[in-house]
């Protein structure tokens, strides 16, 4: 059946979608929850987010999203615990029909709760989580099994999923892969004005003229920077400036080392190091090259789709994600990780390519993301999960009345 019946207006009474998350700030999965509730309520659902908040609130409540404030992102054992109690109350008072897990710890408290409601149960796996050997690491990957345990368990990309059956007791028809999409409305070069390039030129105070090495991405070890100043040190051309964007997000020690190897390294005047951009399709557009040079698998690679979407050439490392979201040599580079010799030789091909070969590098690349990876398709196939699992619902309760009424029939012949 259909998420929702052809022609029927957008009521209240309309199935009841309830996503939990840790936060709402920067991020993939938060990006798709949000993109999700919204198309819920379009739909003609019940949208309801559950979360610790953050700075993303305000557009979630404006797109007509409930949202209900909880320290869901707490990995205490206990905290987990009440969470769970809480999250039952509010699945029976909401008449919750569908709780959607987008991390570890809110899993598990989604999955206690669901227990003795009629409330389905589903997870989005983002990422893989690391595993390590001995004690500790039964623990951890016990700990890590909750976003497995959903009746329909989402997956970012194919490599997400192999992950998952690799390492979890998992149903595999159980397992949909649906990839992040990107919003075309925003990330596209027709929608970046030349005031906001401007703009963000002068607050990045890059000279006239210059070429622009960007890597978006919070500033975390495992995203490679290191390996990019080691890059553009090899690179030596004082023609080209690196912009390193992205929060450290408390992670001080991180970003005062980052700081200190670019004054080591003499770079003081080729890399910024920028807190944060309000404006991503703008800094796309200033970009001669996009990287991504994470260390770690990407569970997706949201830099590589938005960067492709933007018609910029892009370099990531070949591993995770970004192997399905980038054509090698067609729509960008896939190079070694932690290979600062290799994603040197990528970003001198990427800078040298002359007006004709970027363009059609562009075209290809925008052309790849329109038909793989776009928020509508995202959406489309999330609610579709949402609608198996509603259609489920459905013929179980009618199973049961069926049951009960054989049973009725049998109570009254035997009197």
């Amino acid at each position: 059946m259909p998420f929702l019946p052809k022609n029927k207006p957008a009521a209240p009474t309309g199935p009841v979608i309830m996503q939990v998350i840790p936060s709402l700030g920067a991020g993939g999965a938060e990006q798709g929850c949000i993109d999700v509730a919204a198309e819920l309520v379009k739909a003609g659902a019940t949208s309801l987010i559950v979360s610790n908040g953050g700075h993303r609130l305000p557009e979630v409540l404006r797109a007509g999203t409930r949202h209900i404030q909880m320290n869901v992102d707490s990995k205490n054992p206990l905290v987990i615990w009440r969470n769970s109690l809480k999250l039952r109350k509010i699945i029976n008072c909401e008449k919750v029909d569908i709780v959607h897990a987008r991390s570890r710890a809110p899993a598990w408290s989604c999955y206690f709760a669901c227990r003795k409601t009629t409330a389905r149960f589903m997870t989005t796996c983002h990422a893989p989580y690391n595993l390590k050997e001995g004690y500790w690491g039964h623990w951890k990957k016990r700990y890590n099994s909750s976003i497995a345990r959903g009746e329909r368990v989402i997956a970012i990309s194919h490599f997400v999923a192999d992950y998952l059956r690799k390492h979890y007791d998992i149903d595999l028809r159980n397992i949909r892969v649906i990839h992040r999409g990107i919003a075309l409305e925003k990330f596209h070069p027709t929608t970046v004005s030349a005031e906001r390039m401007i703009k963000l030129s002068r607050e990045w105070r890059l000279p006239d003229g210059v070429s622009v090495v960007m890597m978006p991405g919070r500033l975390t070890r495992w995203k490679g920077h290191h390996v990019l100043i080691d890059a553009m040190a090899r690179l030596n051309r004082p023609d080209t400036v690196c912009v390193l964007i992205g929060s450290d997000q408390g992670r001080k020690e991180y970003r005062n080392e980052l700081e200190q190897t670019v004054k080591n390294r003499g770079l003081e005047g080729q890399i910024r190091i920028v807190d944060h951009c309000a404006d991503m399709p703008a800094a796309y557009m200033m970009a001669t090259v996009v990287v991504s040079a994470s260390i770690d698998p990407e569970g997706f690679g949201r830099i590589a789709a938005e960067a492709q979407a933007m018609g910029r050439p892009i370099i990531a490392t070949d591993h995770g994600g970004s192997r399905e979201t980038i054509i090698r040599g067609e729509t960008g580079w896939l190079v070694p990780p932690n290979d600062p010799v290799a994603l040197t030789k990528a970003i001198e091909e990427a800078l040298s390519l002359d007006p004709t070969h970027r363009s059609i590098l562009a075209t290809h690349a925008m052309s790849h993301i329109a038909g793989n990876f776009t928020k509508d398709r995202m959406t489309a196939q999330t609610l579709a999960v949402y609608a198996e699992l509603l259609d489920e619902k459905t013929a179980k309760a009618e199973s049961l009345k069926k049951e009960i009424d054989r049973l009725s029939h049998i109570a009254v012949a035997a009197e």
